[in-house]
Formats: structure tokens, sequence, C-alpha cells
């Protein structure tokens, strides 16, 4: 199985993904256009959120950043007149600067991260690939009414709050996908392409807009799962994303977006969509608040779209 990845929604389900699927079938393709160079350390929120919910030390009250965590380094940084833009964990840190100093040995961000996902004890046979081997080249750029804002900015000094008027990925026309993800892509010609259930405009979004993406994703089963339930996204600015870029926010507006490649849509079972569109729409619970949900979640796709 291959699964495009953004932040919250599919680390969650990937916690029941990884009790229910073979580890060894398991291609994680991870956005990295919110990824940001914070005190001289490359932090890659989307990698993260992975490696930490497959490693179980994910903060499942946030679903960012390790469990338990402690603050020491950020409020010395801060007392000391060094404020940084993300509220950044000890045991967080850590992960940035080891990346960093791998990085900066010569490693591309795809080897970086395999020595990252065996340090925290995961199956050498998961493969967790970046995007993109090109740091930060990719930035989600979010228009409001504060002016353009990084996503980060938007999200996290902003808290969400300004008025969205577009949503775009500078860089992206630079950007090339990795080698080890055109080879995933490529190679792996009978796997079902499952997109986790992660915002579709910035968590999904970038990974589909590089160049040569869509046009291997055609020749594939693609499956999705709406982050949305009803009119209102499951969790973060989904839903703000979705009407700035013209798309309805209900799990027909989640179809219209991935349409050109899209063969199953899961959707809650509680939800209505336009049949007759070209794709198979399943119905189940897909709210995601404890690991048996993930796991009940991740039976109900091995049962009725792998069999």
């Amino acid at each position: 199985m291959i699964i495009l990845s953004g932040g919250t929604g599919t680390p969650k389900l990937l916690v029941g993904i990884k009790k229910v699927f073979k580890e060894e079938e398991l291609n994680i393709i991870v956005n990295t256009a919110e990824d940001v160079w914070i005190s001289g350390n490359l932090v890659c929120p989307d990698i993260d959120s992975v490696l930490y919910a497959l490693a179980g030390v994910i903060d499942k009250n946030t679903w960012w950043g390790i469990k338990d965590d402690s603050f020491y380094t950020y409020n010395t940084l801060k007392r000391l007149n060094h404020g940084e833009p993300m509220m950044i964990g000890d045991k967080d840190r850590a992960t940035h600067i080891i990346r960093s100093e791998l990085l900066r040995e010569g490693k591309s961000l795809t080897e970086t991260t395999a020595v990252l996902a065996r340090s925290f004890g995961i199956h050498d046979k998961i493969r967790i690939l970046p995007m993109t081997d090109e740091p930060a080249i990719v930035s989600t750029m979010i228009l409001t009414s504060e002016g353009e804002l990084h996503f980060q900015e938007f999200w996290v000094a902003q808290k969400g709050e300004p008025d969205v008027f577009d949503v775009t990925f500078e860089g992206i026309e630079k950007a090339k996908p990795s080698e080890a993800v055109i080879q995933v892509l490529e190679k792996e010609s009978d796997a079902l392409v499952l997109i986790g259930p992660s915002n579709p405009i910035t968590s999904i979004g970038p990974i589909l807009a590089l160049r040569g993406i869509k046009e291997l994703l055609r020749w594939k089963i693609v499956a999705a799962i709406s982050p949305i339930i009803g009119t209102e996204a499951v969790s973060g600015p989904a839903g703000k994303f979705m009407r700035a870029k013209g798309f309805e926010v209900s799990p027909y507006g989640v179809l219209k977006y991935y349409e050109e490649f899209l063969d199953v849509l899961v959707i809650d079972k509680n939800d209505k969509c336009p049949v007759n569109t070209g794709v198979d729409v399943l119905k189940t619970d897909i709210m995601i608040k404890k690991d048996r949900d993930s796991k009940r979640l991740a039976l109900f796709l091995k049962r009725n779209i792998m069999k």
C-alpha cells in the first residue's frame, strides 16, 4: 500500500494501519511543504508526526510533538530575546538537530528520515518517504486578510484566525519528487494508493502538485478518506482552505478535489455524496478519537478496499 500523508488525520489512521497491515506493505509519502528552518534546524512537522505516531510517542492531545515533552530550551531562548515561531519541545528538538546534522553531512532528506525511523524503533520495512529531497524548497503560502503568510505563521502564530483568500505552493515549479517516491509509484504497480484524512489542500495538495505525480496516480487504484464530516473539517483549517480554492466543504468537495484520479471515497456513515460520479463511495464511521477507532477504520479498509 502507498499512503499519501500530511499531519493529524493520517498519522491518527497510521496507528491502526500499523496493527492491521503487514509493515513491509507500507510506503508512506509525506508532505514537506510546511517544513521550515528554525534556530538553525529543519523542522518537518508532517514527517515528524508520522514518525512519532508509528513509534508510539506522539502527543495524542495535539497530534504533533512528543508526549510528556518539556520546553526548557524554548522558554530559555524566549527569555534571551530569541523568540521562535513554533513552540518546540526539548525531545522534539533533538529530532530536528539530528536531521539537520545529517543533512549538513550530505545525506538526503529521505536518508535522514530513514535514520530517524530506525532510531525511533520503527520497523525497517516501513518506508517513510518525504515527497521531495530538496529541503524546504516548497513553502505553503496563505493569502489572508493579514497579508501573505507562511502556513506555520498562519496556523501557529495567527492561530488560523485570518480570512483566507488563496493558497499557493511557492517553489513548487522548481521541486521534483524524490527518486524513492517515483520508484515506489512506478514499481508498486498493483499497490493501492490511499490518501489519508489529512487536509486536502495543504497536506495532500503539495504532493499532488509535484510534476508527474497526478499522471502516475491515474494508472493506479486510488482511495481517499474524507477529512470532512457534514460541512465541517474534522480538525484544522481544511474548510477555510477548500472554500478559498473554490471547493464545497463537504465529502463531495473532497471528491471533486481528487476526481481526476480517484476511484474510491470513504465518507462518514451519516453523510451523503452524489452518485454516478464515477467514484465508488463507501460509508463507515470515520471519526478517530481513540486507537481502537483507528484500528476499526483500518480493518474496514482492508475488508472493503483491499479485497
